[in-house]
């Protein structure tokens, strides 16, 4: 007997993602960011100093719309470029103080907010999603 292809479970990962893409977008809309600029954040805010590259690589976006959010942020006085002592082609970006104090203030609630989401999923269910997303992940990167 075939077996019958079924796209279920990819649309509801997609419709899944979106969701929760929304509630993530519609929390920093109140910090007045979007959520690349929050990602941007994100990542300075637990990995320190970085790259232009390496935020964007963290957080899959091309250098071009990587430097327009990093401008953005920048006008908004909450990150900064540093200049790289060891080689002048490298700039490092960092958080301010400012943008320190906003991420202590946002990270509490977002990560209350996303644990949400998943708070009815048992740790055996956690292993479970996480093993299958896995596999798809390295059939996609195959």
């Amino acid at each position: 007997m075939e077996r019958k292809c079924s796209n279920q479970p990819f649309l509801l990962l997609m419709q899944t993602s979106k969701a929760i893409q929304e509630r993530i977008r519609d929390e920093m809309s109140i910090n007045n960011l979007s959520i690349t600029e929050f990602s941007v954040l994100e990542v300075l805010y637990y990995q320190g100093k970085q790259t232009i590259q390496q935020i964007g690589n963290r957080i899959l976006i091309s250098s071009g719309s990587m430097t327009y959010v990093i401008d953005k942020l920048e006008e908004k006085g909450i990150i900064k470029r540093n200049d790289c002592k060891e080689d002048r082609r490298v700039i490092h970006i960092t958080l301010t103080a400012d943008g320190m104090e906003l991420m202590k203030n946002i990270m509490p609630k977002y990560q209350e907010m996303v644990d949400s989401f998943f708070e009815d999923i048992t740790d055996d269910e956690s292993m479970l999603m996480i093993n299958f997303l896995k596999k798809v992940q390295a059939k996609v990167k195959s």
